[in-house]
């Protein structure tokens, strides 16, 4: 009975915040309660599987179960595509959203972006007179402190947050080909935050990367970055790391990582 009222809470959820019916409850966003709810569904279909375990049988693999398999996978796409549909025709705000499903909020206002964070990081208190900037590149490290790093371009690029939402800003900074000597035949970029939390870029997207110092044309603030974070164009945000304090050419391939970062 739980499972069952799990399940259907999550589609419930999800159908909402989609459609833009159910944007938040109680000031939570209904994006996180859609993940939350399904997060608890793990364990208790982990252990659904194991209470109720049956052995496989050749019957599985049979046509009859292919095509009931197919017929509910046909079921579900005409859900998905009548319910896109009625969130259309009825206007709702669900039709403003991106291709990914988030909803704008904040676009050349930093103030009003959000400040999200991954998982367990918090957003760390940087002295600026301190801090500096190590690159590892194949002519070797250096360090580069924050006053040889701010306002040489402007770049306009769409933060988009795996939580829901997007923002276009103007982020200024440098571009990471800018302060990279020899590229060699590196694989990949790590950048890495204070924090600790990491990612692995591939090194073709070297040209398209940007060090912010800025946003819409004032300095970070602590919540988004500051001292410097990442602007990684066409990628989700978890790519943008904030708090950098690094970043280092290696021959790893960018895709020896987690499918999403773990801390």
């Amino acid at each position: 009975m739980l499972l069952a009222t799990l399940v259907v809470t999550t589609v419930l959820l999800g159908l909402g915040y989609s459609s833009g019916v159910l944007r938040s409850v109680g000031g939570t966003d209904g994006m996180w309660l859609h993940v939350a709810v399904a997060l608890a569904l793990v364990p208790l279909i982990l252990w659904h599987l194991v209470a109720r375990w049956t052995r496989p049988r050749k019957t599985d693999l049979s046509r009859r179960v292919f095509m009931r398999t197919g017929a509910l996978g046909l079921a579900s796409a005409g859900l998905y595509l009548t319910s896109a549909s009625v969130v259309t025709v009825a206007g709702l705000p669900g039709t403003r959203r991106r291709f990914t499903g988030s909803y704008e909020r904040g676009s050349f206002d930093p103030v009003a972006m959000p400040n999200t964070i991954w998982l367990d990081d918090t957003p760390p208190r940087v002295d600026p007179n301190l801090w500096r900037l190590t690159v590892v590149d194949r002519a070797g490290s250096y360090d580069v402190a924050l006053t040889e790093l701010r306002d040489r371009v402007t770049m306009r690029a769409t933060l988009d947050c795996t939580s829901g939402w997007f923002a276009h800003q103007d982020w200024t900074g440098v571009p990471v080909l800018d302060l990279i000597r020899d590229v060699g035949h590196a694989r990949s970029l790590l950048v890495h935050s204070v924090t600790g939390y990491w990612i692995r870029l591939p090194v073709h997207d070297l040209d398209t990367l940007l060090l912010a110092t800025a946003v819409g044309g004032e300095p970070l603030s602590r919540g988004h970055g500051y001292p410097l974070r990442l602007v990684a164009p066409n990628r989700r945000g978890f790519w943008w790391v904030k708090w950098v304090d690094r970043i280092e050419l290696q021959d790893t391939p960018w895709w020896w990582q987690p499918p999403f970062p773990v801390t």
